[in-house]
């Protein structure tokens, strides 16, 4: 496990701990005293004591400022065993008492942390982020959950009767009828397949409503549009066109898009329809898909 990570657990989880002293954090680690002092001084910057001391100070000067709870309460949770030393330890850290804190808290209650680890209100942790996610890795991220979703569900479909992968589910004024679990999965196929040919210029040819078509059709035809869709998404991302134009000659009459306005398409209503046929999959006992969740499969990344 990133040595980080396990500081950082061990020591939120010993925040209302009174017992948690640096050896007993060290022994949560598995290390000794003296090692874990050593590596977590070069991964964090303080030692796992120092660092839980200063979490629980952020945490008293936000109660102190946010709530009503008494001085001494506050200082008890805090690990002080008076009042006394609580004041002279807080005074050391914000320069000035609990009791003038309360009255005007003239400074954010964060403390220097070599860590950039702080305490979150209202009973969290708030940890630097370990690399620089920009706008662009969002969409990319979000693009690349949806084809990698749809395919799954394609290759899951294969474990659901065709009771339920031909019945009808309850959804919104969103396409035209039969609305099936069936349907919506080719129906976010051809979308990829119509946006692609509308960006390349190529004829489309709208399916037929209540169509058959196969799982091994779809899964082809996935195949095919899924990595092209995903290289489109990303070329537009590494080059920042997302204002750039192109003429959508799908559309009756034809009419300008632009490249950010048909990957939002895309991934609104794709959402919708996924979440259609991953409830109907959940119901049908397929209880590992998550809802669709792009949450998890974006911490992942």
């Amino acid at each position: 496990m990133d040595l980080f990570v396990a500081l950082v657990d061990v020591v939120g989880e010993s925040m209302d701990d009174v017992s948690a002293s640096g050896a007993e954090l060290a022994r949560r680690l598995h290390l000794s005293r003296f090692h874990c002092d050593r590596i977590a001084t070069a991964v964090a910057g303080e030692t796992p004591i120092a660092l839980r001391r200063r979490l629980l100070l952020e945490r008293a000067a936000y109660q102190l400022a946010g709530t009503d709870r008494g001085i001494l309460d506050i200082a008890v949770d805090a690990g002080f065993g008076s009042h006394e030393a609580f004041t002279r330890a807080f005074s050391r850290s914000y320069g000035t008492t609990p009791k003038q804190w309360r009255r005007q808290p003239t400074h954010p209650f964060f403390l220097d942390a070599p860590s950039g680890v702080h305490f979150h209100p209202p009973a969290g942790l708030r940890l630097p982020a370990r690399r620089k996610v920009t706008s662009m890795d969002i969409v990319t991220g979000l693009a690349d959950h949806h084809v990698s979703l749809l395919g799954e569900l394609i290759d899951r479909a294969r474990d659901i009767s065709p009771e339920v992968l031909d019945g009808p589910i309850p959804a919104p004024d969103l396409d035209e009828p039969p609305i099936t679990p069936r349907r919506m999965l080719d129906r976010m196929v051809w979308q990829l397949e119509m946006w692609l040919a509308a960006v390349a210029a190529e004829p489309f040819e709208f399916p037929e409503s209540g169509r058959a078509v196969s799982l091994g059709q779809l899964r082809d035809r996935y195949d095919v549009a899924g990595p092209r869709f995903l290289e489109l998404v990303r070329r537009v991302s590494a080059e920042n066109t997302f204002d750039e134009t192109f003429v959508d000659s799908t559309c009756a009459p034809p009419k300008v898009s632009s490249y950010g306005s048909m990957i939002a398409h895309v991934l609104t209503f794709a959402a919708v329809r996924r979440t259609l046929v991953v409830d109907a999959f959940v119901k049908a006992g397929l209880t590992d898909l998550g809802y669709g969740d792009p949450a998890p499969f974006l911490a992942r990344s």
